[in-house]
Order: structure tokens, then sequence, then C-alpha cells
């Protein structure tokens, strides 16, 4: 459970699924830090009207997973925030290569597209982790398009790290959910391409997140096992969690 010290939800005007990730319960009963790291959608509609909030928030490092066709089709955040932008792509089969039968369970198709980050994004994974380990990028935005699924995926990677519980990371996942209704809407607006035909990529049941986790640990025995097989050291492990979380009591 969360302790809302902040807002979870930071409504700027052109975006649609930005929010803190702080405030869940960690490792030694530590609280996950807030203002820390965030996640969200696509940063290339932040413009004026959200320039003054968005600067208050004293982000450093801007992680877009997003492949550069999408940065060359939408744009990216704007230099004018001075950021250090990172583009790191995780890289993955095109999902509208992968058939969505009416007969598959919908959650296990979503989690295999996650494990599918996992297996061929890892260098991806690894790069962003790091990134996100390192208290000298802090604070730290991820985002993709929607901020669901590759955003989804590093956010919870790295809550599990923190030691927050599956219960608070699946349903930080399926936060995404509220968010999709006015991007869907946006979307069907300025692409929609992007949707029709596409509808059962926008959403985020909890149950997928968790099958993900699962799998996780049943191929490499923990989640904090996969990220030391993709490469994560015991340093950046201890690092993370000691600029991410609040200090030990007592």
């Amino acid at each position: 459970m969360a302790v809302e010290q902040y807002p979870r939800n930071l409504g700027f005007s052109a975006t649609y699924n930005f929010r803190d990730v702080g405030g869940y319960e960690g490792l030694d009963g530590r609280t996950v830090r807030w203002r820390r790291l965030f996640r969200s959608d696509a940063l290339h509609r932040l413009g004026e009207a959200d320039a003054e909030a968005f600067e208050a928030l004293g982000v450093r490092t801007v992680i877009d997973l997003r492949r550069p066709h999408e940065i060359e089709k939408f744009g990216r955040v704007s230099e004018s925030h001075g950021l250090d932008y990172h583009n790191i792509v995780l890289n993955h089969i095109d999902w509208e290569e992968v058939g969505h039968p009416d007969d598959v369970v919908h959650e296990r198709w979503l989690a295999d597209r996650y494990l599918n980050f996992a297996e061929d994004g890892r260098d991806g994974l690894l790069e962003s982790l790091r990134l996100i380990a390192d208290p000298g990028k802090s604070p730290a935005i991820v985002h993709c398009m929607a901020g669901k699924d590759r955003t989804g995926t590093v956010c919870a990677l790295t809550l599990s790290l923190l030691g927050v519980s599956d219960e608070d990371i699946t349903a930080d996942y399926a936060l995404t959910t509220s968010a999709m209704a006015p991007l869907t809407e946006y979307l069907l607006k300025t692409n929609p391409e992007a949707v029709r035909g596409n509808e059962h990529m926008f959403d985020s049941p909890p149950e997928a997140m968790q099958l993900f986790l699962d799998d996780l640990r049943r191929l490499h025995g923990s989640v904090e096992g996969f990220v030391r097989d993709i490469g994560l050291t015991t340093d950046e492990i201890t690092t993370l969690r000691a600029h991410m979380l609040s200090p030990v009591s007592g």
C-alpha cells in the first residue's frame, strides 16, 4: 500500500499517463522515495502551458524507450528543458505481427509480449536500469508512447528490486487503464491507425504483469536473478536501493 505524500498522477495538459512511482512500501519497511522516478506516455506534447510545472519537478534524465521511427514521426521532449536525454530501444517483435485469436487468454498474450522485452530487449533494460540506479541521474522519467508496456516493464523491474510487493507493482501497472481512455481518444483523432484493429493492446490487466513476474522467477529464480543475468551488478542494485528508498529508521 502506498502512502500518498505527493500526488501520484501529474495532470499535465498534454500528457495522459504521467505519474510518480514513489510511496510504495519496499525492503525492510522502507518507502520508495517520491520525486525520484516518474513514468509517462510520450513527452513530445509538453509545451508552454506545462513548462513551469514540469521544470518544478527537477527532472534531470529522460529515458525514451521508443524506436527511432516513432521519435522521427512524433518528436521528442523539447531540448529547451536541457535534460540528459537517452533514447534506449527495447528490441522486440512487432506486436502487429503477433496474432490475437479470439480463444487466446488475453493476459497471457500481454505477458508474453513483456517476456519478449526481457529476452530481445535485455540490453535496453540493462541500460535503463543502470540510469535509474545512478543517483546522479535522478530524478528520471522513463517513457514510451503510451507509458504502458515498455515503460511498465522497466518500472515493474525497478519496483521489484526495491522490494515492492507484487500486489502494489501490478496495481501500479493497472493505473494505466484509466489513462488510456483519453489517450485513445486523442490517438483516434491524430493517429487512428495506431488504435483501429489494435484495441487488444490498450488495456493493463494486473494479471498480465503478475504472469510476467512469475515467468521471470520461473526462468531466473527471482526478478533480481534476472537483472543479474542481464548484467546489473551487486553494486548497482545496492546503489539503486540506497537512493530510491527512504533511510532505514532508527
